[in-house]
């Protein structure tokens, strides 16, 4: 079934984990996996007792990239269906890029091209010190393009313009040193670990207030540096100061007790 391609499954403490499922292709993209995802970023995305989503590889890999049966499908489709092809593709990666919970990738083994691109859309990455990255597009004639937007913003535009244009393989240290992935496990158990205790930090925070941090970021991080954005972002705290949870919040900091949603 094609449900059977991404293991979606609820955890305590809000957590959703979302596991690629294709380990006998190293997880390889292809349209029914694109398709598949995008509904579940639609579903956790209206879900309130979700706050954090884990996505991770089933298997030995993050992912692999494209899957070649499905590029060889579409080296035979008209213009106009590989236009629809990498239409859903961007809309699956920025569904995941702007979903409005923490999304954390951890990543095993190979992340090379459209992974990439899926571990960039992610808001933090833990990585293996195994783990490897690519942007291999050029290697077999072929371009990131739906991905770009999110590598750029995720390793900076340096970087990838070296790394759009080589292919080069990227051990975890060096996607360390240029930003692509936040933390590194020397072990494949701290890898967990690690993510626990991210998870743990999080009980502290509103989760409305992190929603709207993260809707936030999505809006500044391009916008011109202008009275409009100045604007927009005083309507925005101006707009949330007036919330429950805010003032919850601010009267807890103050009595110097938990807030109510930390109390658990």
């Amino acid at each position: 079934m094609t449900e059977d391609i991404i293991l979606l499954t609820f955890e305590e403490q809000g957590v959703a984990r979302v596991r690629l499922n294709r380990p006998d292709v190293h997880n390889a993209f292809d349209e029914h996996m694109i398709a598949r995802l995008a509904e579940i970023w639609d579903e956790l995305a209206v879900r309130d007792d979700v706050i954090a989503v884990v996505i991770e590889g089933k298997g030995k890999s993050f992912s692999a990239g494209a899957d070649l049966n499905w590029m060889k499908r579409a080296a035979d489709y008209t213009l106009e269906q590989n236009e629809a092809d990498a239409r859903a593709l961007a809309t699956m990666l920025h569904k995941f890029y702007t979903l409005p919970k923490l999304t954390v990738a951890l990543v095993f083994g190979a992340a090379m091209g459209g992974g990439l691109g899926l571990v960039s859309c992610a808001d933090i990455v833990i990585a293996d010190e195994n783990a490897k990255f690519a942007l291999s597009e050029v290697r077999i004639g072929l371009i990131p393009a739906t991905i770009s937007p999110y590598v750029i913003r995720a390793m900076g535009a340096r970087h990838a313009k070296r790394y759009f244009q080589t292919g080069e393989r990227i051990d975890a240290r060096k996607a360390y040193e240029i930003g692509l992935v936040h933390e590194i496990a020397h072990r494949p158990e701290d890898v967990e670990y690690m993510l626990h205790r991210l998870l743990l930090d999080l009980r502290a925070n509103g989760p409305v207030a992190m929603g709207q941090a993260k809707a936030l970021f999505c809006d500044v991080v391009a916008a011109p540096l202008d009275q409009t954005l100045l604007d927009k972002t005083s309507a925005r705290i101006a707009a949330i100061r007036a919330t429950p949870e805010a003032r919850e919040g601010l009267s807890a900091f103050l009595e110097k007790r938990k807030a109510e949603w930390a109390k658990e």
